[in-house]
């Protein structure tokens, strides 16, 4: 895996699974330990961003609600708390390692105009320059594609986009499971992770929907979509569990953990 232990510029998409516990509400300590991990890493001398999720949830628990909203316009609304509160803490837990924090909310319109395109190149361009973390995520407060049927394709995509707008070395998808296995090993005493992808063919993709739990709204697919258009951009992509944000420590020690999709 020495591709992933030189990769300097890395894009780790985190999802509202691997945040939050199940009950709904921040995952406090597991946040804080990302934060650690990656800010350590930074401070290594890689780039690094930060695609993240959460925020309808977050902002659901921070407005006091019972459920989270089925409606558009009350996602929105929670989101647009959620975020605020996601960034503060971002901002503040990054902040005790001597690390500085952007926020860069995307829409489809940021990605396919090019005059916008050039501009939201330009600001990462700057951000490492300055050597600043980006923290991403979609604008669920004016865009509804995440939030319902996603031309994005939710964030796992948004990070695969994100991954080959700065021209990445490695996309990192942190979940709930180990990787893409065999089966679902809560099922299937004989399901076993697979280590290696070296190219995601539709047998691959099948294998999407009983590898894993994944509370999160992407699921499997979605990330075996967005490896696999990584990949044939040139970026190798690994999906891994979350729940121990020390893992990525074993990754660039090049230790084979979770699933790693070669880079075509």
């Amino acid at each position: 895996m020495r591709s992933i232990q030189e990769a300097q510029r890395i894009v780790v998409k985190v999802g509202t699974s691997t945040l939050t516990h199940a009950t709904g509400k921040t995952n406090l300590r597991r946040v804080s330990r990302l934060v650690a991990v990656l800010a350590d890493l930074h401070n290594a001398g890689r780039e690094v961003v930060l695609v993240s999720s959460g925020a309808i949830g977050v902002g659901v628990g921070k407005l006091g609600l019972p459920d989270r909203p089925r409606d558009t316009r009350g996602k929105q609304a929670a989101a647009a708390v959620g975020q605020c509160e996601l960034m503060s803490l971002y901002s503040k837990l990054f902040g005790e390692y001597g690390n500085v924090v952007g926020q860069l909310l995307l829409t489809r319109d940021d990605v396919d105009n090019p005059q916008r395109r050039e501009n939201l190149v330009n600001t990462f361009t700057k951000l490492f320059e300055y050597g600043a973390v980006p923290v991403i995520n979609e604008n669920d407060s004016v865009s509804t594609e995440e939030i319902g049927n996603s031309t994005f394709g939710e964030n796992d995509a948004l990070a695969t986009i994100v991954a080959k707008l700065i021209h990445a070395d490695a996309l990192l998808f942190l979940t709930d499971a180990d990787g893409l296995c065999t089966g679902n090993p809560a099922e299937d005493e004989s399901a076993v992770l697979l280590p290696v992808v070296n190219r995601v063919t539709e047998d691959i993709l099948a294998l999407a929907g009983s590898s894993g739990t994944l509370r999160g709204s992407g699921g499997m697919i979605t990330k075996l979509q967005a490896a696999k258009s990584a990949t044939e951009a040139g970026i190798d992509t690994v999906i891994l569990n979350g729940t121990q944000p020390e893992n990525l420590y074993q990754l660039f020690e090049g230790r084979q953990i979770g699933t790693w999709f070669k880079r075509c």
